[in-house]
């Protein structure tokens, strides 16, 4: 059992009309996120069959899978490494060395939200985590995401400070890939302890970016989601007013 076996494995079940729907989803194109990605056009849940099939093969021939120029392979390679952190308990530093020096193959965010949360978030649930605050403030979009996304682990466990506290890292980020997920994170906090996402809102819902605000806010009652969208509408409006009569 290899890397080049679950690769055979794989395109045996591509199908290019998929691929293709694929390669647009993911702006693949030029200057876009997902630029030069490759598909072979295979579903998740049939990816999550693969991996369970596949699952015992080695971490080196993960990791190999992992190096692959198809994306459907490198989620494989994930959700097969996430399926092992599971069982192999004495084994998880392996795992996250392994996931920390290949990040720049974990280069999606479906990549990145199927696996960080299930090895880097675990890994670190009981270690510091000031390593993700090195990852928030890295010039790769991916490592931030990766960042944020991993404190969905800690959520799941209570506890927020390092979802609030990469939250403030990042509200100035100027990709709309990290304000919808930091959004979605907040919105994660305030499913478990409303009082903490609205008291972070508080000091900061003004200055958001707008899709941040909108995912952070999603499931609030429609009366108080304006107040907070119509609350930011007019702060915008008085400082573009500002500037202009400067």
């Amino acid at each position: 059992m290899n890397a080049e076996t679950i690769q055979q494995a794989l395109a045996e079940l591509a199908d290019p009309t998929i691929a293709a729907h694929s390669q647009r989803f993911f702006k693949t194109g030029p200057g876009e996120y997902g630029e030069g990605d490759q598909f072979r056009g295979i579903r998740v849940p049939v990816l999550r069959t693969v991996a369970r099939r596949f699952d015992k093969v080695s971490l080196d021939e993960a990791e190999r899978l992992l190096h692959s120029p198809f994306h459907e392979d490198r989620l494989t390679a994930l959700l097969i490494l996430v399926r092992q952190f599971g069982r192999k308990q004495a084994d998880h530093h392996a795992f996250y060395d392994l996931y920390l020096r290949n990040t720049a193959h974990i280069n999606n965010w479906d990549l990145v939200d199927s696996s960080a949360p299930q090895i880097v978030g675990a890994f670190l649930a009981d270690k510091p985590r000031s390593i993700l605050d090195e990852l928030a403030q890295s010039t790769s979009l991916w490592e931030r995401r990766i960042a944020i996304m991993s404190t969905q682990h800690f959520i799941r466990q209570g506890q927020f400070d390092d979802t609030l506290r990469l939250a403030r890292l990042l509200l100035d980020d100027g990709e709309d890939l990290i304000h919808k997920a930091v959004g979605w994170m907040l919105r994660e906090v305030g499913n478990r302890d409303l009082a903490v996402e609205e008291a972070f809102l508080a000091k900061t819902y003004q200055t958001m970016p707008r899709t941040m605000l909108r995912y952070a806010i999603e499931k609030f009652p429609e009366e108080q989601r304006q107040k907070y969208l119509v609350g930011k509408y007019r702060l915008r409006n008085h400082n573009q007013i500002c500037t202009e009569s400067l």
